[in-house]
């Protein structure tokens, strides 16, 4: 029997089968044989994605007018897109626990109580969080997420390109109220996705490599913290191999725990998901899907890089593939759209956000016949 969460989602596939999106960035966009791709709802600047207790999608946002959305599918109806907050500072981190629904911004952590309930009118946020370390706004939006400890885990980004400042290039967890707060993973520049294995609860996140040491280096980085209190390598080290030019006399990269997949260079990997669900082909399954938010700083001529959904494929703990799953973001040097982040719906679909398009995109799969 489907349940109340699943039945929101077949609903939201079934209208749109039935309604074709107006022509976009769809057209473009490219999947392996047997998957699709359909816009599922527009949202603008749609960013990180988390799903409530009763079906509810959840989109922050980064730039405009500091709005939080919630996407909702009434039986046989079209998504109905409430902005359930406005106003708010860079509103980019979602993570939806106990009916309640936490918001990040570069300082704060707000709780939205019993928010399904009250969507039409929502309800003033409480602040459980008011004193994240803030030096100025670059890499200050944040990301959120619940691990299956129960608490809750924020990156910290480096509030530079490259520096070494203490409190920061690091990922707090801490309780759901902001009590027994502890650095969780250092040494990491800005990290805008996070998840945990399936199987063995293991952290994993990606890491956006630092600029200006050229169009081809450093990598990014997919990496896994197996437990607290491992370093990373940032600023001293990048890709686990390589010293970093201005500040690598602060350590040696054999200390530093390396990727387990070093990424292409400027790909700026957001968010970050293993596909848990039972749609898509057993090769898929607990493998590792990244949007890859793409490239701004590549010299002319060079190409941009990212602007995609790529698969790592994993044997246990070890990376074996690094490939392209979804492409079709660029025309050439133009970006028609840019992914940030993932979520795996309850009847098995990828959902991916795309902030420049304003979108929420559902790839599913049907064997070819």
């Amino acid at each position: 029997m489907l349940s109340r969460l699943s039945l929101v989602f077949v609903g939201l596939a079934s209208f749109w089968q039935a309604h074709a999106a107006a022509p976009d960035v769809v057209e473009h966009l490219r999947v392996p044989p047997g998957f699709s791709v359909q816009r599922l709802v527009q949202v603008p600047g749609a960013r990180s994605l988390a799903l409530g207790d009763g079906g509810t999608l959840f989109v922050g946002t980064m730039r405009g007018a500091g709005e939080v959305f919630a996407v909702q599918t009434p039986a046989g109806g079209a998504p109905v897109v409430r902005s359930i907050a406005k106003g708010l500072r860079m509103p980019n981190g979602v993570a939806f626990r106990g009916g309640a629904l936490y918001v990040a911004e570069p300082q704060r952590i707000l709780r939205f109580d019993g928010i399904e309930q009250r969507l039409d009118d929502p309800p003033a946020p409480v602040v459980a969080v008011a004193d994240l370390p803030f030096k100025g706004m670059q890499h200050a939006w944040k990301y959120l997420g619940f691990g299956p400890d129960g608490r809750l885990y924020v990156p910290v980004g480096a509030p530079c390109n490259i520096c070494d400042e203490p409190g920061f290039g690091v990922i707090l967890r801490m309780n759901p109220d902001g009590s027994g707060r502890e650095v969780f993973a250092s040494g990491v520049r800005n990290s805008v996705g996070f998840t945990w294995h399936p199987q063995t609860g293991e952290f994993w996140f990606t890491d956006n490599g630092r600029d200006l040491l050229g169009d081809d280096t450093p990598p990014c980085e997919l990496n896994r913290a197996p437990r607290a209190g491992l370093n990373f390598g940032f600023p001293f080290c990048h890709g686990g191999v390589m010293a970093d030019p201005e500040f690598g006399k602060l350590g040696r990269c054999e200390n530093a725990v390396a990727p387990v997949q070093a990424l292409g260079p400027h790909v700026a990997p957001l968010g970050v998901r293993f596909y848990t669900g039972q749609m898509f082909p057993a090769p898929y399954r607990n493998q590792v899907f990244i949007a890859e938010h793409g490239s701004w700083n590549r010299s002319k001529g060079a190409g941009k890089t990212g602007h995609r959904i790529s698969l790592v494929r994993l044997e246990g703990q070890r990376a074996v593939a690094y490939e392209t799953f979804m492409d079709g973001f660029l025309d050439g040097d133009e970006a028609l759209g840019r992914p940030v982040d993932l979520l795996v719906a309850p009847d098995g679909a990828l959902l991916v956000s795309d902030d420049k398009a304003g979108a929420v995109y559902r790839i599913s799969y049907r064997a070819p016949h």
